[in-house]
């Protein structure tokens, strides 16, 4: 039995022999093609050949593609592991040719391949042509049907028509598109599969796409016919292998085999059996199997998608692969029992099975397992929560909504436990369930429109009427432990122009305070915590959208978003606030978790990077303010001059060096007297702190430090007096990096970085930016201006870092200096041209009188140079007429025309010439009397201008 590398290897070989270019894969980032979430097929990176944008040094590839297809047009997602044959990673074998051969020789070595040297049965095999399509316009690929019949041995019976869907292949509503053939397998044990062909059925499959591109789409919808035809051919590698090794399902092959045994050595779970829900078997079992496939393929898809660069994050291609990891994760919790991080253990078995085809995999794949591990481990800390609130959820809608999950539940999922949506709708189906999802796109628009208004709202409430009356309430913070917890509401309050005390309602905004709260208020430096607080019988449901202190009250401020809170007032509160004195209700908080926890990365990481601008800058270096969000850390410090590049580099690395070490982090309150005696502690000049502070160090114990208070050694330590929230291990930092540096005040700097996945996108996105710079240097020499003007695009609304941006900015003042040298040597080629079309036109110039004539086409030069031409025919001739033509590059038609001054004065003007011959070219233009422009869309008429404007002139010349 062949095994997989070797039917990749003899796919190969096939099209080498054949004088192929062996291509290797691009990356499935497809950074330089926005159009696109993630490479999903083979041809994605020679589309500029197919566009004619592009060109290549060969005529004939041939490649294994890695393509994912989880996300917009393509989405395989929702049925992997449902079936035999769909993933979100998978390999694309393709050949292609660029204007060489085109429909006999794909046909004819496709054959050859799949049953002389794989010796797949001929008579499995069936093929299908383009049966054309009338409101097209366009004729049956008979071409491609006599081509089956006559270079391959194929039964006749086995070639059939398709309708456009199927046998016509398009890249977009432009473009390059074209008839295609496709090869499918019949798998049914008697070969009488025919019927089912194109049909959707497992039975007969699909296993190669030869599309033959011969047209070209323009905009209204047009088909015009291409210069130069192209062939470009997709046959999915699973398929084929599963087909070559005689398996019923893709994930029985060795493709796969490696990955489902690391999934039981880590997870522990039963063997694979392979079973389907079709299958009707053991209910469990089917479900494990399920789990093993989901499992392997999404592990797949990760590693291959951050090998090459993606990051999971919030949005764009970062959230379909957060989503990826979140559906595994789910499915290990509850099918695998595997209840820690267990995803980017099975990096290593990807790297083993794939590194040998996929190189690149073997780079860093340290790196890529540290990023899954943080995501799952993030995700991991909401997930259990997750899934009883998803139970309570599925219950309630068995009960009360018809089969139906509420959209306010669906929400809350995801709102508050990272679910997606997705993973919601999987796991209701999973029990014969479906979701509100009308009600919850409203609440996420909601939600979105209040994230656009930046808390704005929470703030004016609290500027305009703040908690004047809360001198008696008192919150304790239990959130440095607790995300959770059960806690009483001693104060509800009603926004509406002023507080109102009279309860709140669904869709009310308000305030409420708790006795107790894991909900960290905004001081500090750092936001405060967002997240929800609910009734403890699930009957009203507030969303926190701010956190604010009051005196020693934390006030929740937010809206309702289900049920109704009763009027609530503190034992000592004024009357005015209506409720019965000291009524409490129980409920319970929660802080969204996800949020927290970037919180806390960055303030940890502005702990780190205050130690490291004073190793680096000197002590002159303090504390000025900070910000300190789910986004970056914003850092204020006082400094006289900017800071050179050399230094932003040693912070960055000093602060990455403290991050690798993993060192741990120490908090405790001490009298603030003793925490005073440090040294080396660091405080905010001016900042009134309380008795006792919190004293937060890195690396060292607090109780160490005190023991010792002015060990000179401490003043290597990071130690602070602070309130805030941190992670416990600088590793949960991950990679840092400063992204911009300014001055805000005299003798006072700010500098802003981004931690963890934020950093890994921005560094990723730098590279990219250097790699375009690179390519826009070694590029053709007249494109240098575009690339330069989109690096500085780019560059414009890039995050990157800081670095980065220090030696893009020096790369593009060379590209500035080689863009002015080869405009003026530009200029100078074109003056030359210049001078030499306009001798040959003087030579042939007609004369009427003592005015000569001169018209003629122009080589495509600048304006300015046109202009020069007209000047020198008036040097050499005094009296003379002139009009030339240029065909533009982007194909279009230039106009110019003169006329020397004692022509004006006999009523020839040159703006009149254009205006009268312009519109031959389907343009206009005009100007003075001495020279005149105009520019048209159709440069094919070029030749019935010149000699249009030419009659204009005798005519005119002979009537004066």
């Amino acid at each position: 039995m062949r095994s997989a590398s070797q039917i990749r290897q003899e796919f190969i070989d096939f099209f080498v022999e054949r004088g192929h270019r062996f291509v290797p894969s691009s990356p499935v980032v497809p950074l330089d093609d926005p159009t696109l979430l993630f490479t999903n097929a083979g041809m994605n990176q020679f589309k500029d050949v197919f566009l004619g944008a592009g060109e290549r040094d060969y005529r004939r590839a041939a490649n294994t593609q890695k393509c994912i297809r989880a996300g917009g047009k393509h989405n395989d997602l929702d049925d992997v592991g449902h079936d035999t044959y769909h993933h979100t990673f998978f390999e694309m074998l393709g050949n292609w040719s660029f204007g060489d051969y085109f429909k006999k020789e794909a046909i004819e070595w496709a054959w050859t391949l799949l049953t002389k040297v794989w010796g797949i049965d001929g008579s499995r095999l069936h093929a299908t042509y383009f049966q054309g399509d009338a409101d097209e316009g366009l004729e049956p690929d008979l071409e491609a049907k006599q081509l089956w019949a006559s270079v391959t041995d194929i039964d006749r019976s086995h070639i059939h028509p398709g309708n456009k869907k199927d046998n016509f292949w398009e890249m977009g509503d432009t473009g390059p598109c074209g008839p295609c053939s496709e090869i499918h397998i019949d798998l049914t044990p008697d070969k009488s599969g025919a019927a089912l062909v194109n049909g959707g059925d497992p039975r007969v499959i699909e296993i190669w796409n030869l599309v033959f591109i011969q047209f070209n789409r323009v905009p209204g919808g047009k088909l015009t016919i291409l210069p130069s035809k192209h062939v470009d051919t997709g046959m999915g590698f699973e398929r084929v292998t599963a087909v070559l090794q005689g398996k019923r399902s893709n994930y029985d092959t060795d493709v796969f085999a490696p990955l489902f045994q690391a999934v039981r050595e880590v997870t522990r779970a039963p063997a694979y059996t392979g079973l389907l829900e079709s299958d009707n078997g053991d209910r469990t079992q089917t479900l494990i199997d399920v789990a093993y496939r989901v499992v392997a393929d999404h592990a797949r898809t990760l590693t291959f998608a951050l090998t090459d660069g993606a990051l999971p994050d919030k949005e764009g291609r970062g959230y379909v692969l957060r989503r990826i990891l979140r559906r595994a994760v789910r499915y290990g919790w509850q099918y695998l029992n595997m209840h820690e991080p267990f995803v980017h253990r099975l990096v290593p078995a990807v790297v083993q099975t794939m590194g040998a085809a996929f190189p690149e995999l073997t780079q860093d794949p340290g790196r890529v397992a540290e990023v899954l591990r943080d995501e799952e481990e993030s995700f991991g800390r909401t997930l259990e929560r997750g899934l009883a609130l998803f139970e309570e959820a599925a219950a309630h809608a068995r009960r009360d909504h018809r089969g139906e999950i509420q959209g306010l539940d669906a929400f809350r999922l995801h709102d508050t436990f990272g679910f997606p949506i997705d993973l919601t709708q999987i796991m209701a189906q999973e029990k014969g369930l479906q979701v509100d999802i009308g009600e919850y796109e409203r609440l996420m628009d909601e939600a979105r429109e209040r994230a656009r208004a930046g808390g704005k709202s929470a703030e004016r409430w609290f500027e305009q009427s703040p908690f004047t009356d809360t001198a008696t309430l008192r919150t304790k913070f239990v959130g440095y432990h607790e995300l959770t917890h059960e806690a009483r509401v001693v104060l509800s309050a009603r926004w509406s122009e002023g507080w109102h005390y009279d309860g709140l309602r669904s869709g009310d905004e308000g305030a409420l305070i708790l006795d107790e709260t894991p909900f960290y208020a905004e001081m500090g430096g750092q936001v405060g915590d967002v997240g929800v607080v609910r009734g403890r019988d699930g009957d009203w449901e507030f969303l926190v959208e701010a956190t604010r202190r009051s005196g020693d009250a934390y006030v929740h401020y937010g809206r309702v978003a289900s049920g109704e809170i009763a009027a609530l007032g503190a034992a000592e509160g004024p009357r005015t606030r209506g409720g019965r004195p000291g009524r409490t209700v129980l409920a319970e908080g929660v802080v969204q978790h996800e949020t927290r926890h970037r919180v806390m990365r960055n303030h940890t990481a502005t702990h780190v990077l205050n130690w490291a601008l004073r190793e680096t800058l000197g002590d002159g270096v303090n504390q000025r303010g900070s910000l300190v969000d789910s986004e970056k850390t914003r850092f204020d410090f006082s400094h006289n001059k900017p800071v050179a590049a050399e230094d932003i580099e040693k912070i960055e690395s000093l602060t990455n060096e403290q991050v690798e070490k993993s060192l741990q982090v120490y908090a405790k309150e001490v009298p603030l007297a003793q925490a005073q005696k440090l040294l080396g502690v660091r405080a905010v000049f001016g900042e009134k702190y309380p008795d006792p502070v919190r004293v937060v160090s890195i690396g060292k114990p607090v109780d160490l430090l005190l023991h010792n208070p002015e060990n000179p050694e401490w003043s290597g330590v990071s130690i602070e007096f602070c309130g805030g929230t941190h992670v416990p291990s600088t590793s949960h930092i991950g990679r840092f990096v400063l992204i911009s540096e300014e001055g805000v005040a005299k003798g006072v700097r700010r500098v802003v970085g981004v931690s963890g996945d934020a950093a890994d996108e921005a560094v990723q996105m730098g590279r990219m930016l250097l790699r375009r710079a690179d390519q826009i240097r070694g590029g053709p020499r007249d494109q240098l201006a575009a690339g330069l003007s989109e690096l500085q695009t780019s560059l414009t609304n890039a995050v990157i870092p800081l670095r980065d941006r220090f030696r893009l900015r020096d790369q593009m003042g060379e590209l500035q200096e080689m863009m002015k040298k080869e405009k003026k040597a530009a200029s100078a080629g074109a003056t030359g041209l210049v001078n030499e079309r306009v001798f040959e036109l003087l030579s042939d110039a007609l004369q009427v009188g003592s005015t000569s004539v001169v018209v003629g086409e122009m080589p495509d030069v600048p304006a300015e140079q046109l202009k020069r031409g007209a000047d020198l025919v008036k040097a050499k001739c005094g009296s003379a007429a002139i009009l030339f033509a240029i065909r533009t590059a982007d194909g279009r038609a230039t106009l110019l025309a003169a006329m020397s001054d004692d022509l004006n004065k006999r009523g020839l003007r040159a703006g009149d010439l254009v205006k009268a011959v312009a519109p031959m070219i389907e343009g206009g233009g005009g100007g003075p009397a001495t020279m005149a422009q105009a520019g048209g869309k159709n440069p094919h008429k070029i030749s019935d201008v010149l000699a249009a404007g030419r009659t204009w002139i005798e005519e005119k010349l002979r009537a004066s």
